[in-house]
C-alpha cells in the first residue's frame, strides 16, 4: 500500500469511530454545559459525579475493546466462524461486566462523603451519580455489537447511532432539566435521567444493525454453530481487562485531580471541570484514531503483512500529531471564548482561561499515547503498556501535581502541570514499545 492508501484507509476508519467516541463524552459535555445555566455549585456537583463515573465507564468501554483487534484478526484471515464466536461470546462478558460495574458504582456512593468536598456539591453528586450507573448495563450491550462491527471495519453505524443519541439526549435535557411540554422540571437530576434514556435506546438500534443488516448474514449463518467457550472469553479479557485499566489509570488520575482542586473550592472545581470537559472531547478524538489503528494492525496481524502493519500505525500516529495541533491551537485562542459557552460566572471563566492554556501545551503527547495503545493493543501487547500507564499516572503524575499544587503554591494549575508530565512520559514509552515489537516483526519476515 502506498502512504496515500494508509492515510485514505485510516481516515475512512477513523472519523466514524472518533465521532462515535465522542458520541459518549458528549453526553456529559452536554450535561455540563445545561446544567451549568443553574450555577456554579450545581456544575461542580456534575463535575464530581462525572468524574468518578468515568472510571467505571471507561473501564467498561475498554474491557469491550477486546473484541475488536480479536475480530479484526478473524476477518484479515476470513474466519467468519471465528468472528461469530467473539461476538456471542463477547456479548456474555459485556453483560457480565456490565452487572458488575453498576453494582460497583452503587457501592462506591458510600465514599462520596469522604472526599473533602463542599456539602452542597456532595447533595447533588450523589442522586445523579447513581441514576448514571443504571445505564451502564445498557451501554456495555452497545458496546459489544459496536465492537463486532468496527472489528469487521464497519464503523459509521455505530457514528449514526451516537449522533442521534447524542440529539435524543439534549432534547430530553432541555425537557427534563427546565420543564418543558408539561414535565416538571428536575433540575441537574434530569440530565442523568436523559442519559440513560439515550443509553437504553442506543443497544436497540446498534443490536438491531447487527441482527438485521444484510451483509452481516454470513455470520448470522455460522452465529448458531459456535458456542461460549471459556477459551474465547479468556482471549477477549485477556486484552479487554488490561486496556480496561489503562483507561481507569488514566482517567482516574484525572478523576483524582478533580478531588484534589475541589480541596480548593467549588470555584476552582468548576473551573477544573471545563478544562476536564474540554480536554475529554480531545481525547475521546485520540481513542477514536486508536480503536481504528488496532483495526488496521490487527487486520494486517491476519494476514502477516508486518511492512503494511508498521506503516498503519505510524500513519495514524502522524494524523493524531496533526488533529491534536489544531486543538492546541484552538484552546489558546479560544482560552476565554470556550468557559464562557458552560457558565456566566467571571471567576469560574478566569480560572478556566488559564487552565486551557496549560491542556493547550499537553494534547499532542496525549494523542500519541492514546493512539500507543491503540497500536499496541493490535499487537495484542496489552500488559507492559498497562505497567507503564500506571506508573506515568500514579507514580509520576498524581504525586508530581500534588507538590506542585499544595507545596509550590500553584493551586490548581500545578495539578494539570503534573498530569501533563504523566502524559509526555507514557506517549514517549508507548512509541519506543511499538517501535521494538514492529522491528523485531519485520526483522522476522525478512
Amino acid at each position: 500500500m502506498t502512504l496515500k492508501e494508509h492515510y485514505q484507509k485510516n481516515f475512512s476508519l477513523a472519523y466514524p469511530v472518533v465521532l462515535s467516541q465522542l458520541g459518549h463524552i458528549m453526553v456529559s459535555v452536554a450535561d455540563s454545559v445545561m446544567v451549568g445555566q443553574l450555577g456554579a455549585v450545581p456544575l461542580a456537583s456534575v463535575s464530581l459525579a462525572i468524574s468518578v463515573f468515568t472510571l467505571f465507564m471507561l473501564f467498561g468501554i475498554g474491557a469491550s475493546y477486546g473484541m475488536t483487534p480479536l475480530v479484526a484478526t478473524a476477518d484479515g484471515a476470513n474466519d467468519k466462524r471465528a468472528a461469530s464466536g467473539y461476538l456471542k461470546n463477547g456479548l456474555v462478558v459485556s453483560v457480565f461486566i456490565g452487572v458488575v460495574l453498576v453494582l460497583l458504582c452503587l457501592g462506591a456512593v458510600i465514599i462520596f462523603p469522604y472526599l473533602g468536598q463542599e456539602e452542597g456539591v456532595l447533595e447533588g453528586a450523589i442522586p445523579f451519580f447513581k441514576v448514571l450507573a443504571l445505564g451502564l448495563l445498557p451501554l456495555m450491550l452497545f458496546q459489544a455489537f459496536r465492537q463486532f462491527a468496527e472489528g469487521l471495519s464497519m464503523t459509521k453505524q455505530a457514528m449514526y447511532i451516537s449522533v442521534a443519541s447524542n440529539v435524543l439526549n439534549v432534547l430530553l435535557n432541555w425537557v427534563l432539566i427546565f420543564g418543558h411540554w408539561g414535565f416538571e422540571p428536575m433540575g441537574m437530576l434530569g440530565a442523568a435521567v436523559s442519559t440513560l434514556i439515550s443509553r437504553v435506546i442506543m443497544v436497540f438500534a446498534m443490536g438491531g444493525f447487527v441482527l438485521l443488516y444484510p451483509k452481516f448474514v454470513r455470520y448470522r449463518a455460522v452465529y448458531g454453530q459456535v458456542t461460549i467457550a471459556w477459551d474465547t472469553i479468556k482471549k477477549i479479557l485477556k486484552i479487554g481487562v488490561p486496556t480496561g485499566l489503562q483507561f481507569v489509570f488514566e482517567i482516574g488520575a484525572f478523576s483524582a485531580s478533580v478531588i484534589m482542586i475541589g480541596w480548593l473550592g467549588a470555584i476552582p472545581l468548576a473551573a477544573h471541570q471545563i478544562a476536564m470537559n474540554l480536554s475529554a472531547i480531545t481525547y475521546m478524538t485520540a481513542t477514536g484514531i486508536a480503536a481504528a489503528a488496532s483495526i488496521r494492525v490487527g487486520n494486517q496481524l491476519g494476514r502477516k503483512d508486518y511492512l503494511n502493519l508498521r506503516t498503519a500505525g505510524v500513519t495514524c500516529f502522524v494524523m493524531t500529531i496533526v488533529l491534536m495541533a489544531v486543538y492546541s491551537f484552538t484552546f489558546v485562542v479560544g482560552r476565554f471564548a470556550l468557559p464562557e459557552l458552560y457558565v456566566d460566572n467571571e471567576k469560574v471563566i478566569a480560572l478556566a482561561s488559564g487552565l486551557l492554556v496549560v491542556v493547550a501545551f499537553y494534547q499532542i503527547s496525549d494523542g500519541i499515547q492514546t493512539v500507543g495503545l491503540g497500536v499496541l493493543r493490535g499487537l495484542g501487547d496489552v500488559k507492559i503498556p498497562t505497567i507503564v500507564t500506571l506508573i506515568a499516572y500514579w507514580g509520576i503524575a498524581i504525586p508530581f501535581g500534588y507538590v506542585c499544587a499544595f507545596v509550590l503554591g500553584m493551586k490548581s494549575t500545578g495539578v494539570w502541570v503534573g498530569l501533563s508530565v504523566g502524559l509526555a512520559l507514557a506517549a514517549v514509552a508507548h512509541v519506543m514499545r511499538f517501535r521494538k515489537l514492529t522491528k523485531r516483526l519485520t526483522d522476522q519476515t525478512q
